[in-house]
């Protein structure tokens, strides 16, 4: 067999052509490094398994292109959100309504849920916390320490924390046989600051005609001071010449103690 041999002096500028190669007889070997352009691969030809692992990454993204039907779910954790996420939103500039919408970690156990502002007005008086109560059915024309005759009109509680806020709420009914006469109650916070005027948290005074009822109610908040101490909230009646505090039937004298949150 003779061999013939051709130097590639021998042949002419594009003279072999695809015809005259056989398959697969290019392989990369025979490339030179950076020789194979975008312009030489047919649209689709490179496919994830030509991909090795990592290859793409974020310089590689164009910005917007990628949507969230390529993120998983639950892929977005609190540390992927900005800081700004809120205070970079635009303000509801209205007053909330029924009808808006809050996101809420349904029982802590990390599963957000939308619920309607109106649930909150369901929510808040149940965490009312009544501590206690105190009320007299007898009618007083005296006055004594914390209460109506024998019956004491005094709260004594245990706060259930130190951030605790108390609202005392005093209700007193009246009656006045003499025009002018006054009848009043104060609050104090301990039997022995009563008599002291600056020791007082709230009074409130009536002064009605002849054969007139008058009622008086009182609320305020105040701050508890420690849960290790029982604290003792009471109301001195007090009645002028021809006044009486009611306390029957229907009408009542009262202080009610609520914790109402922190």
């Amino acid at each position: 067999m003779t061999i013939i041999t051709v130097k590639t002096g021998g042949i002419a500028a594009d003279a072999v052509t695809d015809a005259k190669i056989a398959d697969d007889v290019v392989g990369t070997e025979h490339l030179t490094a950076n020789e194979v352009d975008t312009a030489a691969l047919k649209g689709d030809a490179v496919t994830g398994a030509e991909l090795a692992d990592n290859a793409v990454n974020s310089e590689h993204y164009t910005d917007g292109s990628i949507d969230t039907a390529h993120l998983a779910d639950g892929q977005v954790t609190i540390g992927k959100l900005a800081t700004a996420v809120l205070t970079g939103a635009t303000d509801i500039g209205a007053a909330i309504v029924d009808a808006d919408l809050l996101l809420i970690d349904d029982g802590a156990g990390g599963t957000l849920r939308k619920t309607a502002a109106s649930r909150l007005k369901k929510y808040l008086p149940s965490i009312l916390q009544h501590v206690s109560n105190s009320e007299t059915t007898t009618r007083s024309t005296t006055s004594t320490s914390f209460g109506v005759n024998s019956n004491t009109l005094q709260v004594d509680i245990t706060p259930y924390s130190t951030t605790s806020k108390l609202l005392i709420f005093v209700n007193a009914i009246g009656y006045n046989s003499t025009n002018g006469a006054d009848n009043f109650y104060t609050i104090y916070r301990d039997s022995s600051d009563l008599g002291n005027s600056n020791k007082g948290l709230a009074q409130l005074k009536n002064t009605s005609g002849t054969h007139s009822n008058v009622g008086a109610v009182t609320m305020f908040i105040v701050d508890v001071p420690n849960t290790t101490d029982e604290i003792t909230y009471g109301v001195n009646f007090r009645c002028g010449s021809g006044t009486a505090f009611l306390g029957h039937n229907a009408t009542r004298n009262y202080i009610h103690v609520l914790e109402v949150g922190a």
